[in-house]
C-alpha cells in the first residue's frame, strides 16, 4: 500500500524559500497523481499544487509564480519548491495520492490517505 511521508518544513522569514519532499513507501507513485495541500489553524484544508502521473503541474492562484512542483519517479519522490514565502503560507503541508485517475486536481476530497504533514511557518 502506498504511504507518503512529508518532510522539509521549518520556519523561515518572509521572502525565504523551502523545499518540501514527499517520499513514497510501500509502492511506486509512478502512475499516481500527487497533490500538496495545506491547512492553517481554523481553516479548511486547501489544495496548493498537484502533479499528474504524466508530469503536468497544477497550482492554486495564491502560489502561482512562487511554488514549483516536480516529481522524480526514480527516487519515488515529489517535491514542492516554495519561494518568496509569505506569512499567509504558514500551515501544515500534506501530500497525498489521488483516489482515482479522474481526480479533480487541488480538491482535497479527491486525495488521500493523509499523513502527518510538515509544518511551515513564515514569520519575521
Amino acid at each position: 500500500q502506498l504511504e507518503l511521508v512529508e518532510s522539509g518544513g521549518g520556519q523561515v522569514q518572509p521572502g525565504g524559500s523551502l523545499r518540501l519532499s514527499c517520499a513514497a513507501h510501500g509502492s511506486t507513485l509512478d502512475y499516481r497523481h500527487i497533490g500538496w495541500f495545506r491547512q492553517a489553524p481554523g481553516k479548511e484544508r486547501e489544495g496548493v499544487s498537484a502533479i499528474t502521473s504524466g508530469g503536468a503541474p497544477f497550482y492554486a492562484d495564491s502560489v502561482k509564480g512562487r511554488f514549483t512542483i516536480s516529481r522524480d519517479n526514480a527516487k519515488n519522490t515529489v517535491y514542492l519548491q516554495m519561494n518568496s514565502l509569505k506569512p499567509e503560507d504558514t500551515a501544515v503541508y500534506y501530500c497525498a495520492p489521488s483516489l482515482s485517475y479522474r481526480a479533480t486536481m487541488l480538491r482535497p476530497r479527491d486525495f488521500g490517505p493523509w499523513g502527518q504533514g510538515t509544518q511551515v511557518t513564515v514569520s519575521s
